[in-house]
């Protein structure tokens, strides 16, 4: 496989991935983003702690959630935990209207 056999590749798998978030973002409430996977979700929580050394780090719970990984077979979970020393950005989706 060439090169760009390979980039041709991989910009189809993500245009197919794109394509699937833009059919399924209707069906969640909130957009999570964590360093490293961007997630889709309808309930969420996140938890500061105390590591014990005085660090502190994020815990995020999500259930009813999708991922953003085009390597990934199946992108809709049930529950997902993601612990982090990062930021993690947490917006909510507006509800287009009927």
């Amino acid at each position: 496989m060439s090169a760009e056999d390979l980039e041709k590749y991989e910009t189809e798998m993500e245009l197919q991935l794109y394509r699937e978030y833009r059919d399924v973002v209707g069906l969640f409430s909130y957009v999570i983003e964590t360093e490293r996977r961007f997630y889709l979700a309808n309930e969420y929580q996140i938890e500061v702690r105390n590591s014990t050394d005085g660090e502190v780090f994020f815990e995020l719970t999500l259930r009813d959630a999708w991922v953003w990984d085009m390597f990934r077979p199946a992108r809709f979970v049930k529950n997902v935990r993601v612990v982090t020393f990062k930021d993690i950005n947490v917006e909510e989706l507006t509800k287009a209207e009927l």
